[in-house]
């Protein structure tokens, strides 16, 4: 062959494998929209805060979730609390759209209930397909992922639910997300959607963190740091009945950052077993049925990974986003 040509075939072919290489899925971010009944619990403010600091992820929009222990209107509530997180908490000038969702749960399991988080979901969702999914993450009730199945049911084509829901496998069981609104879980598990889901017992085993672990974890990791270890002992002083702890053993033993388990499961750091897909009933309990269908389900978590990828990108957030340096305003027992 004549070595002029032969070059030129090796160089079309050295561009042809760069271009694969660039546009590979393993280099590409991981779109996502999240629903969060942030103002709940503080697991929320930390998945949140790991969320907008991971750039794996291309965080497409995030929509509150309402619950019962959140100030009604609890839709519009959640979403003033999202956005002092947002723009407050981590300084974000130019962050991803946030929407106020459902203030309640479905009246039943064929009526959305509609708002703008619902009508972003499903418009965001136009751009993707069965082969190339937006991953929805529901960290609270699933009220307005099902609202934008029952509004637009060819969505389940398009989007998958990574989900914080259930007690256990292979009961189900009452736990607080889906007693929020089961309606709308079962809304969920009836559409065939594809569904990932990261139950109490596993959340137990793998995200509970003690008073000194929290303190040692990001107490002295700079505001945003020092914010999320206020809002740990705040959290822990609410359990226990108090205004202001007054010594540590007033303290409940351990918090759980129950939310940070679908973020473990996009990022690898999570084991997981598929199962057919059983029929919720009402009382959070699984049927068994025989269809094609099946769910994923997380079963371990490798929480010294998990906590170190999560220290690791606060400090390099709030280094390259020049986080203000201000004191945050204490709260010491």
């Amino acid at each position: 062959m004549h070595p002029k040509r032969m070059s030129r075939r090796w160089i079309l072919t050295l561009l042809f494998v760069l271009c694969l290489a660039w546009s590979s899925p393993a280099n590409a971010k991981i779109p996502v929209i999240l629903s969060t009944d942030v103002g709940n619990e503080i697991d929320d403010q930390w998945a949140i805060v790991y969320l907008l600091t991971s750039p794996e992820f291309e965080v497409l929009g995030i929509v509150s979730a309402h619950a019962p222990n959140i100030s009604p209107p609890a839709g519009h509530t959640a979403y003033r609390i999202l956005l002092d997180v947002v723009e407050n908490r981590l300084k974000m000038a130019s962050h991803p759209p946030l929407f106020a969702g459902a203030s309640l749960p479905l009246e039943d399991a064929k009526t959305p209930r509609p708002n703008a988080g619902v009508n972003f979901i499903i418009e965001t969702s136009k751009r993707f397909s069965k082969d190339n999914r937006l991953t929805v993450l529901t960290i609270g009730a699933v009220t307005d992922a099902a609202s934008a199945i029952l509004k637009d049911p060819t969505i389940v084509d398009r989007i998958r639910i990574v989900d914080m829901g259930f007690k256990n496998w292979p009961d189900g069981d009452d736990e607080f997300n889906v007693a929020n609104d089961v309606k709308a879980m079962q809304v969920v598990f009836d559409s065939g959607v594809p569904l990932v889901v990261g139950a109490d017992d596993v959340c137990r085993a793998h995200l509970a963190l003690s008073l000194d672990e929290a303190k040692e974890m990001v107490s002295d990791k700079g505001p945003v740091g020092r914010w999320l270890w206020e809002e740990f002992l705040a959290a822990l002083s609410r359990h226990r009945g108090f205004i202001k702890p007054r010594r540590e053993d007033d303290f409940p033993k351990l918090m759980i950052i129950w939310d940070n388990v679908v973020l473990a499961y996009l990022l690898g750091m999570t084991t997981q077993e598929t199962y057919p897909r059983p029929r919720l009933k009402d009382d959070i309990s699984f049927e068994r049925v025989q269809t094609n269908r099946t769910v994923t389900w997380i079963t371990s978590v490798d929480e010294k990974r998990l906590w170190a990828d999560f220290l690791k990108k606060l400090e390099i957030y709030q280094r390259t986003h020049a986080v203000g340096q201000e004191e945050s305003r204490a709260f010491l027992p």
